[in-house]
């Protein structure tokens, strides 16, 4: 139906309230209400109607997000106040001094602080006028930083104007931290290195990387976030104390971290330090420490500032992530790809928390541009990633009996040859049949993002191979027929195998993403699979698809599609999938969006453990179907999945009145739905 100019007026702006309210939703109270599908319907619908009537364009619009020309540089921008960084604390006296100092320029006895997650990211500093966000720099200096404006209309968490159930400033300047989560981190350096594409050392460089973009189109693709923390120049708008900034500001939109705390004394603010220590390997996102600030805004200006640091806060830093070492030895590791990776090994090192006896050294390359040897003395770190790397060489420590590392001509595994393509960093082993690339591309099948089968790690994955138990995938789901020279195992008894059969048994079910993913094709990991589901809908539909099909899926250039264009050419892989099916795997096709039953748009939480059902199984299952999954209960929660030794969310989905269902009762729904 064509509409008239002031039909399309008004559904636009219907279109960008709903948006930015759903963004609102998902960013600042994790309560997404709707699909990524359904919002992204709703962005195509507004982009399709801005293209229309482009006489209603603007700048605030959500479509807006991403759209600006790339730079030849960045502008300067000057800060209306500074943004001055904090002194660092590294011990539990260094902080109580702090309280002192504080407690005796405020002429106080007591004195209550905030005390937040110090975040390794960027800091930068936005700026509304009118509601409107007209400007974004980097901190910089201090004094100024940069114009990244474009860049920073990218990130979806960070509102084009601010929500209007508060009465809106004249000028009102946000600052905060600009961050990766590390699971991004992870598949960004995967997709780097499959490109041959120098890595990130951390999520906080990645963060910087992105952010410093002259191209905004490529900011955009980056999964980016920010927190809000605190406020320069403010014209229209005043705050009395920290613990009210940061229950304001997310009525504005802008999103704040929740986890902090309001300290009535210094002693439960190094608690806090002490709890956030704990839980530091746990969050989605890197911290280095925890600020403490001194909450009253008074009080702040009676205590001042010097230098370039604030007297009323302090950052209190975690033990590092760094540590020194020497590497024995460069081994080379074999992977599900046939890539070959150095690897150091190292003395063993305490580090955050654990003990490191090896190190990623990535490829010939880097061992090159580093000047790693062996018997160097090292720079290791851990950031993000789960195997540290070596961040450099110390020089200075060098005897003379170091030794270069060159890659083999020879797998170190099956010895046959090694080959490096000319546009590839990566050195790879020629031999499908290799035993190295079977046990990592048995790992991948059962890793949590593809079949997702519980306690089939590398212990076992190589205890099978060994007893001729497994040599193919396939053969994962014949054990059962071999049930007593599994149990002959060492240390496999009774329990174990028949848990580790279940979980085998679970995994027969798969959607078709996880199931693409579980293949190991090169370049595809768990986003592109979702993508190549959506748009083929069924293995038989991919199987069968051109080169020129695959091109027309989002993120599939030409080296992508003629990868996964080669693989499924390749009988012995066909032969794979057919002894799969054989099997009783069974693949969850993807549901074409208009077949979509009574179950689109419903949102489901899971609690306790299925019994039939992995909970990425039961995950799947709603979102093939139309539905999504959230974490937490709300009144707009539709249903409550119980199963055993359910958690306080089904106490709360009861008080909620939201609808509990048994496993068998949910099996019903989604088979009906």
């Amino acid at each position: 139906m064509k509409l008239s100019p002031e039909e399309a007026r008004r559904r636009i702006e219907e279109l960008r309230e709903q948006i930015e309210q759903h963004n609102y939703n998902y960013f600042v109270l994790n309560q997404p209400t709707i699909s990524d599908a359904e919002y992204d319907k709703l962005l195509r619908e507004l982009q399709t109607l801005e293209e229309q009537f482009p006489q209603f364009k603007s700048p605030t619009s959500p479509t807006q997000r991403v759209g600006a020309p790339p730079q030849t540089q960045f502008k300067t921008v000057r800060h209306s106040l500074p943004m001055l960084s904090l002194a660092n604390a590294f011990s539990d006296d260094e902080v109580r001094e702090f309280d002192a100092r504080v407690k005796k320029l405020a002429e106080r006895d007591q004195i209550e602080y905030v005390a937040e997650p110090k975040f390794d990211g960027l800091a930068v500093e936005l700026v509304y006028e009118d509601g409107v966000f007209v400007l974004g720099s980097t901190r910089g200096d201090g004094e100024t930083g940069e114009d990244v404006t474009a860049n920073l209309k990218t990130i979806k968490s960070i509102p084009l104007k601010l929500r209007t159930d508060l009465p809106i400033p004249k000028r009102l300047e946000v600052r905060g931290e600009v961050y990766m989560e590390i699971e991004d981190f992870r598949k960004l350096n995967e997709a780097r290195e499959e490109a041959g594409e120098p890595l990130f050392a951390n999520p906080r460089n990645a963060a910087a990387g992105s952010l410093r973009q002259l191209d905004p189109t490529i900011t955009a693709q980056r999964r980016l976030h920010m927190f809000c923390y605190d406020v320069g120049q403010t014209v229209g708008i005043e705050f009395h104390s920290q613990e009210e900034l940061l229950e304001t500001l997310p009525r504005y939109g802008l999103r704040v971290c929740p986890i902090y705390r309001v300290c009535k004394n210094i002693d439960e603010a190094l608690e806090f330090y002490r709890e956030m220590q704990e839980r530091r390997e746990e969050l989605p996102y890197e911290t280095d420490g925890v600020v403490i600030k001194v909450n009253d805004f008074r009080i702040r200006e009676m205590v001042g500032e010097v230098s370039r640091n604030p007297r009323w806060a302090i950052a209190y830093k975690f033990p590092p992530k760094q540590a020194t070492t020497r590497v024995k030895d460069i081994i080379v590791q074999v992977g599900r790809t046939g890539k070959l990776t150095p690897v150091a090994v190292l003395e063993p090192v305490p580090l955050g928390g654990v003990t490191v006896q090896h190190a990623t050294l990535h490829n010939q390359d880097e061992i090159d541009k580093k000047d790693i040897r062996i018997g160097d003395w090292v720079l290791i770190q851990r950031a993000g990633d789960v195997i540290p790397e070596v961040v450099q060489p110390i020089v200075s420590r060098r005897t003379g009996a170091e030794k270069p590392f060159t890659m083999p001509e020879r797998c170190p595994v099956c010895g046959d040859r090694v080959i490096r393509l000319p546009d590839e960093v990566d050195y790879r082993c020629v031999n499908i049949s290799c035993p190295a690339r079977l046990k990592e591309s048995i790992l991948h099948y059962a890793s949590k993002g593809a079949a997702d089968i519980e306690g089939l790690g590398e212990r076992w994955v190589e205890a099978l191979m060994n007893a001729g138990l497994v040599k193919e995938i396939p053969d994962l789901y014949r054990l059962k027929e071999r049930l007593l020279e599994l149990m002959r195992l060492e240390r496999m008894g009774a329990k174990l195998a028949e848990n580790l059969l279940n979980a085998i048994e679970k995994s027969k079910k798969i959607s078709l993403a996880r199931f693409i993913y579980g293949l190991g094709i090169r370049h595809v990991g768990e986003h592109l699979a979702e993508l190549l589901a959506q748009r083929f809908r069924s293995l038989e539909a991919l199987m069968s698809a051109s080169e020129e099909e695959l091109l027309t899926v989002e993120e599939v250039g030409p080296t992508v599609a003629q990868s996964i264009f080669s693989f499924f050419r390749d009988e012995r892989n066909r032969e794979m999938i057919r002894k799969l099916r054989e099997a009783g795997v069974q693949i969850i096709e993807e549901i074409s969006p208009h077949k979509a039953g009574a179950l689109a748009g419903k949102t489901f939480v899971f609690t306790g453990t299925l019994k039939h059902f992995t909970r990425s199984q039961a995950e799947a299952a709603v979102k093939a179907r139309g539905a999504r999954v959230s974490s937490s209960v709300s009144r707009k929660t539709d249903y409550v999945v119980a199963g055993e030794e359910p958690g306080s969310k089904l106490e709360r989905a009861r008080a909620l009145g939201v609808t509990v269902l048994s496993e068998e009762e949910f099996r019903q729904l989604i088979e009906e739905g």
